[in-house]
């Protein structure tokens, strides 16, 4: 298990304490028997995980980046490796208030189909340029166009993470709509897709975390997703969702 596997285990763990250990009635609910699993004493959800794609970009990221601090909200940004050059500082404050890195290939280039080394030159640079900007990480990997096959699965050095709720916000930049389309299809354990290089996009994005929150739902990041859930990330395996009664 990576290191920021662990680090989301034992972040979500202390700070459920935390809060339960200040509701006397809650912790008592919550307390694990001594038959109880590990997760006992977390909070049950329901839980997200908000993604976004193509990033970053400087007249839109940052705008994002605010809206999710006042509300306390981590996210994935799977980002691309063009995008990476004259945002260093961007993808920093990314790591720095606690969102999850990604990697979306090098030139947005559908992986399916490309040869060792062409597949190289859009995955394993982009690890390369991110480790060197952020340190060793576990970089996951969203193939563009969700496109994957064998060869994708045997080289990708990483999980494959896709998604299971997506408003395609690139089709109109309506942010009624793609608000209204995350908010009535979510459900715990669910990955959802978005871009962040849209303004339309961080509006309903905001709008979303905004109702959903209100719900009951909390949102983190995909890797706090899977140590939530139990389960460590294989490299290749192709992951849509984490619902609590499978995994995957």
């Amino acid at each position: 298990m990576g290191k920021r596997i662990r680090q989301a285990k034992l972040y979500i763990l202390a700070t459920a304490l935390l809060l339960l250990m200040e509701q006397p009635v809650l912790w008592d609910l919550y307390r694990p028997s001594a038959t109880a699993s590990a997760n006992a004493s977390l909070p049950a959800g329901p839980f997200v995980a908000l993604t976004f794609d193509d990033g970053p970009k400087p007249e839109t990221t940052p705008r994002l980046l605010d809206g999710l601090s006042r509300r306390g909200v981590r996210c994935t940004f799977f980002v691309l490796g063009v995008q990476v050059e004259g945002n260093e500082d961007l993808l920093r404050r990314m790591a720095n208030e606690g969102h999850q890195i990604g990697m979306h290939t090098a030139h947005h280039k559908a992986l399916a189909g490309l040869g060792p080394a062409d597949f190289s030159a859009e995955v394993d640079q982009l690890r390369f340029t991110l480790t060197a900007l952020l340190g060793p990480e576990d970089y996951m990997l969203r193939p563009p166009y969700g496109m994957i096959s064998h060869a994708v699965e045997d080289r990708a050095a990483s999980p494959l993470i896709l998604w299971s709720v997506d408003p395609e916000d690139w089709s109109d930049h309506d942010a009624a709509r793609i608000a209204a389309h995350i908010v009535d299809n979510a459900q715990d354990g669910d990955v959802i897709l978005l871009h962040d290089i849209y303004d339309a996009s961080v509006d309903a994005a905001l709008e979303a975390v905004d109702e959903l929150m209100a719900k009951g739902y909390t949102f983190v990041t995909v890797e706090e997703l899977f140590a939530l859930r139990g389960v460590t990330p294989e490299n290749g395996k192709v992951y849509r969702r984490l619902p609590p009664e499978s995994g995957t």
